[in-house]
């Protein structure tokens, strides 16, 4: 029985480093999540670029808050108002250095940067900015129930 206890204790130890390089590496379904939702945050910002809310309303649940950069709040229909009218519009946008965090099987949550050039309220926007966006799977689909904003100051 002593040999068992110190087998099972070699075991798990042994094991341990393993399964923290699977996750490390983002295997299986950890890996098939974040693929998603980096296609989401892409398809997103791609509706965001073209003023087209459509490509955008499906992936926000329904009480959506978003908490822009002046720390201002949004609900879902304040956000998608401001895309549709061009009180947000960006003229160019790329993400990077992308990560995402699983939390559980229906929670994530992601962090990226974006460069942005555009205008919100007329005022010109243009900077780099870091974003952490809440997902929650409802219904069997990926959405964002929370978005927070920072711009990065410039060095």
């Amino acid at each position: 029985m002593k040999y068992y206890h110190l087998i099972l204790t070699l075991a798990v130890v042994l094991a341990l480093p393993t399964i923290a390089l699977a996750k490390e590496k983002g295997t299986g379904a950890t890996a098939d999540l974040e693929a998603t939702v980096k296609k989401i945050e892409q398809e997103i910002l791609d509706g965001i670029l073209k003023s087209d809310t459509s490509a955008i309303e499906k992936y926000l649940t329904s009480d959506y808050l978003g908490v822009g950069p002046d720390g201002a709040t949004q609900n879902k229909s304040e956000f998608l108002a401001d895309v549709k009218s061009g009180t947000l519009k960006l003229e160019s946008s790329t993400m990077s250095d992308i990560k995402v965090q699983v939390a559980d099987a229906d929670m994530a949550v992601v962090v990226y940067r974006t460069n942005d050039k555009g205008t919100y309220k007329g005022k010109d926007i243009t900077g780099e900015y870091r974003w952490l966006d809440v997902f929650v799977k409802r219904g069997g689909k990926w959405q964002i129930a929370i978005d927070q904003g920072t711009q990065i100051a410039k060095q």
